[in-house]
């Protein structure tokens, strides 16, 4: 197929993953680097301008932990571009962590709010504020009427937003599942080191993560590993290498491709 139609094919493409996601006009993205996750985004790569959902499975979703890394990390590419606000219910964010992974804390704003209300509010407000590249938020929930706001603050100055779902503390949650107006939606868990060959330790922190939804793409699922000294323009997760399973995703993918 000759070049200039694949450049209108794929302008196509992402107004119809625009419309799909009930925004104006498509959005640029964030490659990740790798076919095997970027082949199953919209446009070739995580949507900017949008908001993103990433839940944990059994106790994460009450200490976030393993989440919260994986939401810094998509979040730390944007870093460069403007601030990046981080709105909490609980004072427990550990910075220095952050700080570990290679996040600059001087781009960083810590916001605590008492309540859900005020978690959502902020976010909103975060969003729509110029000099603002990206908002973390910890919210138990989002339902499509405040999804379809938060959307509409993203595209105001083109602020991504990543929601960290997370209940309270002890018991189940008290909200019942509703839709989501979310552009993606990731589920989290930590996944098991691999030091390097011959060292001792522990290797690079790894994450498996589900893409559950992905309006325009389709789903997933990969292990993440910190790239710890990525190139300029490289994303810091990179999917493991020497997986059990890589061969039959490559072949899976030759196939959708013949």
């Amino acid at each position: 197929m000759p070049a200039s139609r694949l450049a209108r094919l794929a302008a196509v493409k992402g107004q119809i993953a625009a419309l799909e996601a009930g925004t104006r006009t498509p959005s640029a993205v964030l490659p990740f680097g790798d076919a095997r996750v970027d082949d199953c985004l919209p446009g070739g790569g995580l949507p900017l301008g949008r908001w993103h959902e990433l839940t944990g499975s059994g106790m994460e979703t009450e200490t976030c932990a393993a989440t919260a890394g994986f939401a810094a990390l998509l979040a730390l590419p944007l870093a460069s571009r403007g601030a990046v606000v981080w709105i909490l219910r609980r004072d427990d964010l550990y910075a220095p962590g952050l700080a570990t992974l290679g996040f600059p804390a001087r781009r960083l704003i810590q916001v605590r709010v008492r309540d859900e209300t005020a978690a959502l509010m902020a976010l909103e407000d975060a969003l729509g504020s110029a000099g603002v590249s990206a908002v973390a938020a910890e919210i138990e929930d989002v339902d499509l009427t405040a999804g379809r706001r938060l959307q509409l603050a993203c595209e105001k100055h083109g602020a991504t937003g990543f929601v960290i779902r997370r209940r309270p503390f002890g018991g189940a949650s008290r909200k019942a599942a509703t839709g989501s107006a979310a552009s993606t939606r990731w589920r989290v868990k930590a996944a098991a080191s691999d030091p390097p060959p011959g060292e001792p330790g522990l290797g690079p922190p790894r994450w498996t993560a589900a893409l559950e939804r992905c309006r325009g793409g389709r789903p997933g699922e990969w292990t993440f590993e910190w790239r710890q000294e990525a190139d300029h323009g490289s994303h810091p997760l990179a999917v493991a290498s020497g997986l059990a399973g890589d061969g039959v995703a490559a072949e899976e993918r030759a196939r959708l491709r013949a």
